[in-house]
């Protein structure tokens, strides 16, 4: 089963939060993990930030980098190919949601996933709408 995770929901995968278990759980059930080509710098802002704010020390920061780039090595990363671009377009024309959010939303209708995996609300239901199975963490 292809799973796509947008950075909201991978960042669970991470760092310790409410929907943590429930991702866990997801990317064990994929049969492949699909993300956008967005997720790595949005995930290394967040550790990033994290680390600015004292919340983790340079030595976890380094781990979790390390673990995300191990991790989407096997992934489905997908790019933002014109196609991608105008399905993002297409959820951005009917729903209010960030750029960034939209192209997760586009990527995850382009490359036919069985399963989109969010945190956001509003992306949820825009992916709902776009004909994605949504679970929301």
């Amino acid at each position: 089963m292809r799973v796509f995770f947008d950075a909201s929901a991978f960042a669970k995968r991470y760092v310790e939060e409410s929907g943590t278990e429930q991702v866990l759980q997801w990317c064990d059930r994929a049969t492949e993990l699909a993300l956008s080509v967005v997720v790595l710098p949005e995930l290394i802002s967040a550790f990033c930030r994290l680390r600015r704010e004292g919340k983790i020390t340079r030595r976890q920061y380094t781990a979790l980098k390390e673990q995300l780039l191990q991790d989407i090595v096997d992934a489905l990363v997908v790019d933002t190919t014109p196609q991608v671009l105008s399905q993002a377009v297409r959820a951005l024309e009917s729903h209010t949601l960030r750029g960034m959010d939209a192209i997760h939303v586009g990527a995850a209708v382009e490359c036919g996933a069985q399963a989109f995996i969010t945190a956001d609300r509003q992306q949820a239901s825009a992916a709902r709408a776009m004909g994605l199975e949504v679970v929301q963490v």
